[in-house]
């Protein structure tokens, strides 16, 4: 499958503290090479407009400072990166550290960092001997633009290092990736056809595929495996994407049994992408899971921190009533030549809801201020399912709200006027009073 293939290799070439940075040192080869044959091919002594006239003496000086620099600071950078990935992990959650791997701007400081001391060393052969004659104009002068874009890079770098271990930023990150997620998904889901007809599985007569290695479910697109899958068969997903499966576990199950075993087991293998580490490529509750556990990290005793568990419920809230809009994929999917695709496994917008809410519901219950704002949360969703008539969202969320409120009502060390605030919150239409106190 190409398309999977090559989705899977562009993730992880965004994911790579290597991979881009490696390009652009090769760029700056080539452009070492191109430059020196231009200067041969119009002369030194041939004056160009705009560009650098120095003689070689001071041209080995200056390619030796700024490639002693640019290496200098390149470590300086390595050593920012490492310490914000470190802070990332401490503060917020191991998980977030992604976020700040695949940030475009370090990965092309690092580059350009790098590739400017690659210039410069491989530039020092081109120089004169002499040093009364002139030095190669067009390398010189590029040189020093790499040099000027490689200190704008570190000011920008610096600007964006500092903003982006705000917790603020942290959390919008993730709920923007995980947003477009959902769009993806739900632009998928909108050109499947449920399936109306499923015939009954025979358990004589049918093919089981069983994972090859350990590791996360990151992708298992419906067109590529009902693309697999033989004419007037029915495959059933037996796990679903973000979720963790054991080598020889069973991840299909086809029936009738194909006439190849064989092949089709390799081909629908080929549909299913498992990878070491979770990725958000497919996985929106992934997305989910980061921003619940910065939340829970908050709330943990070491940091105690509830101000920021309210902020990431306030983005979850945004990130939920995006998903909670949007309709939720057919668990049976109609292919061509009466291809069938049964995914039981994928997770229901209840299940979304459980998992953005309970584990927070379950430990901020003694922080007036994050139950006052995970209530307001909550009944707005319902709010919004409301308006577009989805009882079993609007059912779930209730439940949420119900536990919420039963666990303050049980904390003993809650104070009278603080449960009784809270549950004028959770019982009024509105409370601007309130909103304005929060």
């Amino acid at each position: 499958m190409p398309a999977l293939r090559l989705s899977t290799a562009v993730y992880r070439f965004r994911e790579s503290l290597f991979a881009l940075p490696a390009l652009v040192v090769v760029g700056g080869v080539v452009l070492a090479e191109v430059t020196a044959y231009l200067d041969r091919l119009l002369g030194f002594d041939r004056p160009i407009p705009l560009a650098i006239h120095i003689n070689s003496n001071a041209a080995v000086w200056l390619l030796s400072t700024v490639a002693g620099a640019t290496i200098t600071t390149a470590g300086v950078v390595f050593s920012l990166t490492v310490v914000s990935l470190q802070l990332a992990s401490s503060q917020f959650s191991p998980r977030v550290m992604r976020s700040f791997i695949r940030d475009r701007l370090s990965q092309s400081v690092i580059g350009v960092l790098v590739a400017t001391f690659v210039f410069c060393v491989l530039l020092l052969r081109h120089i004169p001997a002499d040093p009364a004659d002139l030095a190669p104009q067009i390398s010189m002068t590029v040189a020093i633009l790499l040099a000027v874009a490689a200190v704008l890079l570190i000011m920008a770098y610096l600007n964006r290092l500092a903003h982006g271990l705000q917790v603020g930023e942290v959390v919008r990150t993730i709920a923007a990736e995980a947003d477009a997620v959902i769009q993806d998904i739900a632009r998928q889901a909108s050109r499947e056809t449920p399936a109306t007809d499923v015939p009954s599985a025979d358990p004589e007569n049918r093919l089981v595929v069983t994972a090859l290695r350990d590791g996360w479910v990151t992708q298992s697109p419906s067109e590529s495996i009902l693309g697999a899958a033989p004419p007037a068969t029915v495959v059933r997903l037996e796990t679903r994407t973000g979720a963790y499966i054991h080598r020889g576990e069973v991840l299909m199950t086809i029936w009738p049994a194909p006439a190849e075993p064989e092949k089709v087991r390799a081909r629908l293998l080929s549909t299913v992408e498992i990878a070491d580490i979770r990725t958000m490529q497919q996985d929106i509750d992934f997305g989910i899971r980061q921003l619940v556990d910065i939340a829970l990290r908050a709330l943990s005793s070491a940091i105690n921190d509830p101000t920021t568990a309210t902020e990431v419920v306030l983005r979850l809230g945004s990130l939920m009533r995006t998903l909670l809009a949007s309709p939720e994929p057919p668990t049976s999917v109609s292919g061509p030549d009466g291809r069938v695709l049964l995914r039981p496994w994928d997770l229901s917008h209840d299940e979304y809801i459980a998992h953005a809410f309970g584990q927070i519901r379950q430990t901020g219950t003694t922080q007036p201020h994050l139950v006052a704002a995970l209530i307001r949360v909550l009944r707005m969703l319902i709010a919004h399912a409301e308006t577009t008539d989805r009882p079993h969202v609007i059912a779930a969320l209730r439940t949420q709200l119900r536990l919420l409120m039963d666990s303050v009502s049980a904390e003993p060390g809650l104070h009278p006027e603080d449960l009784a605030r809270l549950r004028a919150i959770g019982e009024s239409v509105t409370d601007p009073a309130e909103h304005r106190r929060s």
